[in-house]
């Protein structure tokens, strides 16, 4: 049994219902990574693999027994096959087409040779060495004739300056007659190359006008052959409907290769077959093409998988990571954020999973939520939330004249060797490198945070920090600062190394603050997950 703690999740695979709108969701998770790793090591055996690059993917699913197993498939086709034991099938289909293609394919193959024949006939390389050598002749012709002319403007000048009587009429004569012979000299010699150049032009005009026809007719024939092919492919989805790849995605415009990706290959073969998707990971493995690298892990591709990706995931219960409680009543919520989890959802797509959308989309009365405060993404532990307008107003005006206590608990990179004191450094963002922060003494607000040492090792130090002010980045700049601890907190990638740690070790461990209904202390605390 394969362990896959919903907390672990890394990205997300994810598309809109159809029908309702709902984004739906499937999470690649550090579980379903670790498979895929299995697999690379797996292909790395075999250097056929490394010889053409493509995406693979694994997909975890439980079955109806509720044991787990895992999926394996391979866009497009593997050494030239479709089928392959041990991989998921294609989406059927394809046969039904198989005849048509293989017909279609031979057509584009015979299109291919006449336009390499038209490409690469004689006339072509006959007219451009004529053309060079008429070229060649006619400036050397032209250099011969300035020549000339040169000395014939010379030869006048000096014959009207000796002339006497009518002399000079019949020199300058015969200078005019040797110009007009230099003109209809190289007018004859334009005449030769237009006649020499005009009908294998035209021999090659005609080829062409052929082979734009040619390319016109393969295009359709390919446009008809993909036509019929996503036509044919039958998607099935959780919900038990099944659709054309034209009925998924209306309009058409749909690229070749549609439904031959792996992520399709695998979310089909479970819906057909019963089980349930948990986690699913795509990689690159093979020679480097664009942005693929191999061994690297990606998300559904934008052109082709994206756009079916809701339809696919249709009819799954669209749950997410759930949260632990620590505090609720009617008018507050107070959750223990994960690390690497947004507390809002970001602006983009692929920055939507936040502590908000979780609580929306597993709680009725989730759309009212309000977040009193933020966490950084990196950073764990407690979160306010109001359940009303005035609550979070009244929670907010606590926050801003600093009557809520929070305490912070954190293991930095090294000693620190003083067992308490304080830290006030004024913090500024430069808005040239945001959301990177940085001690200016003259642009900066003041920021002020305590600090306690809880327990030291040989490398590390364990820390109880208490900020006063709620600065961006506020305990992680002061710890990495030289003018403040100068050691960064262990895993900040931002402000120090963050080599080799699995997440940022900080964690928002205690808050403390007045109920604003009932007036009374609230006293949170979520103990360190390290």
């Amino acid at each position: 049994m394969f362990s896959n703690n919903r907390m672990d999740v890394r990205d997300w695979y994810e598309g809109r219902c159809p029908r309702s709108g709902q984004l739906l969701r499937l999470p690649r998770t550090t579980t379903a990574e670790a498979i895929a790793c299995d697999l690379m090591q797996h292909l790395a055996t075999d250097p056929a693999y490394s010889r053409e690059g493509k995406m693979y993917g694994v997909l975890l699913v439980e079955t109806p027994s509720g044991t787990q197993q895992v999926l394996k498939a391979f866009s497009g086709l593997l050494h030239g096959e479709s089928l392959v034991a041990g991989w998921v099938p294609p989406i059927p289909g394809r046969e039904q087409v198989i005849l048509e293609e293989t017909r279609t394919l031979e057509q584009l193959e015979a299109l291919k040779q006449a336009l390499i024949q038209l490409q690469s006939i004689p006339e072509r390389q006959t007219y451009v060495a004529l053309a060079q050598e008429f070229e060649l002749r006619l400036r050397q012709l032209a250099q011969e004739h300035a020549q000339r002319r040169h000395d014939r403007q010379h030869l006048r000048q000096q014959t009207i300056a000796l002339s006497v009587g009518e002399e000079p009429s019949l020199a300058l004569a015969q200078l005019d007659d040797q110009s007009r012979r230099d003109g209809m000299e190289r007018r004859q010699l334009k005449r030769q190359r237009d006649e020499a150049l005009q009908p294998l032009r035209q021999t090659i005009e005609a080829a062409d006008t052929r082979i734009q026809a040619i390319k016109q007719q393969r295009k359709a024939l390919s446009r008809q052959l993909q036509t019929q092919m996503h036509a044919a492919y039958r998607l099935t989805n959780f919900a038990g409907e099944s659709r054309s790849l034209p009925e998924v995605i209306a309009g058409g415009g749909l690229p070749t290769g549609t439904g031959d990706c792996c992520a399709p290959k695998l979310l089909h073969y479970a819906a057909t077959h019963g089980l349930k998707p948990l986690a699913l990971a795509e990689f690159w493995w093979g020679p480097p093409l664009g942005d693929k690298v191999q061994g690297r892990f990606y998300g559904a591709c934008v052109e082709r998988c994206q756009p079916i990706m809701g339809f696919l995931l249709s009819g799954l219960t669209p749950t997410l990571p759930s949260l632990t409680i620590l505090y609720e009543d009617d008018w507050l919520l107070a959750v223990d954020k994960p690390a690497g989890l947004l507390s809002v959802p970001g602006r983009s797509l692929d920055h939507q999973d936040s502590v908000l959308s979780r609580l929306r989309y597993g709680r009725s009365e989730g759309l009212d939520l309000m977040p009193v405060h933020r966490l950084d993404q990196a950073t764990s532990g407690i979160l306010l939330l109001a359940r009303d307008g005035q609550t979070y107003r009244q929670l907010s005006q606590q926050f801003q004249h600093r009557r809520v206590h929070k305490v912070y608990e954190a293991i930095l990179d090294g000693t620190v060797v003083p067992d308490r004191g304080t830290i006030d450094l004024p913090l500024w963002s430069d808005p040239t490198d945001r959301p990177y922060q940085r001690v200016d003494r003259l642009r900066g607000k003041p920021s002020l945070t305590h600090f306690r040492v809880i327990a030291r090792t040989a490398i590390t130090t364990r820390l109880e920090l208490t900020p006063v002010t709620g600065r961006t980045h506020q305990l992680r700049v002061h710890a990495a600062a030289p003018e403040g601890l100068g050691i960064p907190i262990v895993g900040d990638r931002l402000y120090g190394e963050g080599s080799g740690a699995d997440r940022l070790y900080l964690h928002a461990r205690g808050l403390r603050c007045r109920h604003p209904h009932s007036g009374e202390w609230v006293h949170l605390h979520a103990t360190p997950p390290f």
